[in-house]
């Protein structure tokens, strides 16, 4: 016997930071018919192993741990009494909004949703993605397993350990896994900056001792079954290994943290317009993905550095998915005014602006391609420069924000273009 279709305002597809926001704010909205749909057996999603502090300073004014930051947040849906379903994955999203769902109670569900916020997050770069030569053997990590296996299993991943790539996770389990005993002998950077933020460079390296080798990378990993040292050498602009600078470091334990990619398989089914940059949506200014209806935020759309925006950005989707199902948007020919990032700046979210649908203010947010010092970030609707602000340093692990005013664009009835860049005077 077939099961009868549900039918939600609001279907939110992950229960980490982003889809949390998500629904709290959508029901603040005055859309109360939403449900979180999440994987996991808890709401929380990769914060419940990030047991470190640095969490909330933007959202919350203190510093909290990644699980204290979800419990807020957990708490507050649950004084909403928003509907979750736990232990379900979702495994499709059709292009006409209706939802299919597994799990071990319901069996397959099936919903149709007036909106659909997306919230899958990200995953890990994985080492096949990587040139490194060498067998297969066993202490090959990437860093956000080695998390979870020492913060939530209370397992040690190895004592004598290399760490490939300095993103934030990579950074953080550096300290961690010295703080537990074990002894980190480098942390090796292909690209000339670090992949991570300032302040965790300094709290989780220089604070430890703990050398950070930019322009190198892993050239030999030694073991067959159980990794026993890496040689790692150092790279020339193109990336290629340079001759005779090869450094062998005895160890049990490879640490990868070598990028993050964001969740989308589900969306790039449904038929979602996918960035070759950020790998996620290309949205509006409402955080709409190409398909009437269908929103994104968080990782799943652009890997964020701070789960505070993650939060920020969420909650504008949430609202966003509300207003979608209480006025729904005018079908358009024309997506809005295009977004385009040039000039040492990667990318923007979103990538088109429709000035009647736009907030009074609306923050862009974007990444450079490179460091850079003392460079101006300029704004241009068309060719006339309305933002020119200069910004001591900048890099490719931060993220940027610039703020445009709805006044300003409905002022050029004729605007075809709004232009972020950088530039040197």
């Amino acid at each position: 016997m077939t099961k009868q279709i549900e039918r939600h305002a609001i279907v939110v597809v992950g229960g980490g930071p982003a889809g949390l926001a998500a629904a709290i704010a959508a029901y603040e909205a005055g859309e109360h018919d939403v449900i979180i749909l999440e994987r996991d057996t808890k709401l929380g999603g990769i914060l419940n192993q990030c047991i470190h502090n640095g969490f909330g300073l933007h959202t919350f004014k203190e510093e909290l741990t990644g699980p204290e930051y979800a419990a807020r947040y957990e708490q507050r849906a649950n004084e909403l009494c928003i509907e979750r379903r736990l232990g379900t994955m979702v495994v499709d999203i059709s292009a006409d909004r209706v939802v299919t769902a597994v799990s071990a109670e319901a069996g397959i569900t099936r919903m149709q949703a007036g909106a659909v916020v997306l919230a899958m997050g990200c995953r890990e770069r994985p080492r096949g993605g990587l040139a490194t030569p060498g067998y297969r053997p066993a202490g090959i990590f990437s860093a956000g397993t080695a998390q979870r296996l020492v913060n939530i299993e209370g397992q040690l991943p190895g004592r004598e350990v290399v760490i490939l790539g300095s993103g934030d996770i990579g950074l953080i389990m550096a300290r961690r896994m010295t703080l537990e005993g074990a002894h980190v002998a480098c942390v090796a950077e292909i690209m000339p900056y670090s992949g991570g933020l300032k302040r965790n460079i300094v709290q989780c390296l220089d604070d430890f001792g703990i050398p950070l080798l930019l322009s190198h990378t892993v050239v030999d990993i030694e073991g067959r079954d159980r990794v026993e040292a890496v040689t790692i050498a150092e790279v020339d602009d193109h990336l290629r290994p340079i001759p005779g600078t090869e450094v062998r470091y005895p160890c049990d334990t490879l640490m990868l943290s070598v990028g993050l990619l964001p969740e989308n398989e589900l969306s790039r089914e449904a038929g979602v317009e996918i960035s070759p940059v950020t790998r996620g949506p290309v949205v509006d200014e409402s955080l709409q993905t190409s398909i009437p209806g269908v929103f994104a935020c968080g990782n799943v759309l652009h890997v964020h550095d701070l789960v505070d925006y993650v939060s920020e950005e969420a909650s504008a989707a949430g609202a966003q998915a509300a207003r979608f199902v209480t006025e729904g948007f005018e079908a358009k020919g024309s997506r809005g005014i295009p977004v385009t990032a040039t000039d040492g700046v990667r990318y923007t979210v979103p990538s088109f602006i429709d000035p009647s649908r736009m907030d009074k203010l609306l923050t862009v947010r974007f990444r450079v391609a490179n460091e850079y010092r003392d460079r101006y970030v300029s704004v241009y609707l068309d060719d006339e420069r309305i933002q020119h602000r200069k910004k001591r340093v900048m890099a490719p692990g931060e993220m940027e924000q610039v703020v445009l005013k709805r006044s300003d664009l409905e002022a050029r009835p004729n605007l075809a273009n709004i232009t972020i860049k950088l530039e040197e005077e």
